[in-house]
């Protein structure tokens, strides 16, 4: 009797002690901040993008996105940082291009491309060869033509850039010339310089500001390596039409998180990613500075990822170049 009287006594404390102390449901996605890491410094292109899709996940999403800039080893100091965090959707990677270049182009990493999952492709912008007014090249061919009589330069904003393995690509595999490539620390470096005549051509991206040289008459736009010509600059010719086809290379802007983030988070972050780019006003601010506006699925973004790490990957091995 003292026994069944014990169990009742403990089934009633039990009862009362999960009406008191209910199990609390997981609070909903996201309920703090949310930190987006970007791979560049500040004021470069993946920081302006960057800083586009911040604030519209910020709106969209009702919570706060804070920007956090950290540069160094061609992105994979930010890149290795995302890859290792925890995978919750609260530290998210912004980055370019660099990071499938990256894959082939450094025999050291910290991180491997796994441990991240693609979230979504925000924009795109086509490469290009752009040179100064006072050089009497109008076209490829004409500056084809002057590299045979005279071995020209190119500067781009570092080695392993894609406009840099882009730029060496075209006249090494190409055009079989001779081109010196001179890196700088930037694109603004090398945008004063080829401003200034100090080099020959600046191998860039349209978004990279020389959009607005070329539009303002300042710079002139020898080819894009788009799969047509640029509504911002409708006069500068891809490489295609001169001769070049099928050769398209762009560097677009992209967020990725930590893998093993659960889809449905990544799914709500490519959701509001797409309503903002989907937006006139983001997309004319993208257009007007030489980009292309881009939407899809986590899963479209991540086949186009994939390719494009193919795709780079078999540049840099036709260049022989490679980072240590």
């Amino acid at each position: 009797m003292l026994i069944r009287s014990q169990f009742r006594f403990a089934m009633a404390a039990a009862a009362l002690l999960v009406f008191a102390s209910p199990v609390r449901a997981a609070d909903p996605y996201p309920a703090s901040k949310i930190t987006m890491v970007v791979a560049f410094a500040p004021g470069g292109v993946a920081d302006t993008v960057a800083r586009f899709i911040a604030q519209g996940l910020s709106e969209r999403l009702r919570q706060s996105v804070v920007v956090e800039n950290r540069g160094g080893a061609g992105g994979n100091i930010a890149a290795a940082a995302v890859a290792h965090a925890a995978p919750d959707g609260y530290t998210l990677l912004a980055t370019t291009t660099a990071i499938a270049i990256n894959e082939t182009l450094r025999e050291v990493k910290q991180f491997a491309a796994t441990d991240l999952t693609t979230v979504a492709i925000a924009a795109s912008s086509p490469e290009a060869l752009v040179t100064s007014p006072n050089n009497p090249a109008n076209s490829l061919a004409d500056l084809i033509k002057a590299a045979q009589a005279k071995p020209v330069n190119f500067g781009s904003a570092g080695v392993g850039s894609g406009s840099h393995i882009e730029a060496e690509y075209f006249f090494k595999i190409l055009a079989h010339i001779s081109a010196t490539h001179i890196p700088f620390q930037g694109g603004a470096p090398a945008m004063n310089a080829v401003l200034g005549d100090q080099i020959d051509v600046w191998a860039t991206t349209l978004g990279g500001g020389a959009a607005a040289q070329i539009a303002a008459g300042k710079l002139k736009g020898l080819a894009i390596a788009g799969d047509s010509r640029a509504g911002v600059v409708p006069n500068v010719p891809t490489f295609a039409e001169q001769g070049y086809a099928n050769y398209v290379a762009a560097s677009w802007v992209g967020v990725f998180a930590p893998a093993k983030t659960d889809p449905k988070i990544i799914e709500a972050l490519n959701a509001a990613i797409n309503d903002t780019i989907k937006s006139p006003d983001i997309q004319d601010k993208l257009t007007k500075i030489g980009f292309d506006p881009m939407t899809g699925t986590p899963a479209q973004a991540d086949a186009m990822f994939k390719a494009e790490v193919e795709k780079w990957g078999k540049m840099v091995s036709a260049l022989g170049i490679t980072i240590k």
